[in-house]
């Protein structure tokens, strides 16, 4: 069963590839995106990938800064005004049923995990495969992503 899937991911993935190297073929294919519109690696020296990278991680890492500190300030602004509504008296928390449900959701996510390892799986491997084939990009990107945090 297992090598049917693989065989079935192998000509769909042949398929793909044809269709691109058909693509790259048509006149409006190199009007729009050039004759050289094959993976990064292939197109770009080292020195480029690592700049591409750089500028597109430090650009992600600082809208993550920017994004993640409204998203704080949100969620904590919003627990405050909670709490102060609880003390005043605006609101009454019923805590069995917080535990209750926050119990019930433990086990719920207990079950979900098992079913979503071999996804995880497939992904992990799929961003490992790209990371390799795009080293000097990837690298340039989390490096540029770790000084837009830091900026």
């Amino acid at each position: 069963m297992a090598n049917r899937n693989k065989d079935v991911e192998e000509e769909i993935y042949d398929k793909v590839v044809d269709l691109t190297e058909y693509a790259k073929r048509q006149r409006w294919w190199n009007r729009l995106f050039g004759k050289n519109s094959g993976p990064v690696a292939e197109k770009y020296s080292v020195a480029t990938q690592i700049a591409i990278g750089g500028v597109s991680g430090w650009c992600t890492g600082y809208l993550f800064q920017k994004v993640g500190k409204v998203a704080a300030t949100a969620v904590g602004g919003g627990l405050l005004l909670l709490q102060i509504a609880n003390n005043t008296g605006y609101i009454q928390v019923d805590w069995k049923r917080v535990e209750k449900d926050v119990n019930k959701a433990k086990k719920q996510l207990k079950k979900g995990t098992d079913q979503a390892v071999p996804e995880l799986n497939t992904f992990m491997e799929k961003s490992t495969e790209f990371v390799k084939k795009n080293i000097g990009v990837t690298g340039g990107f989390v490096g540029g992503f770790l000084l837009g945090l830091a900026s």
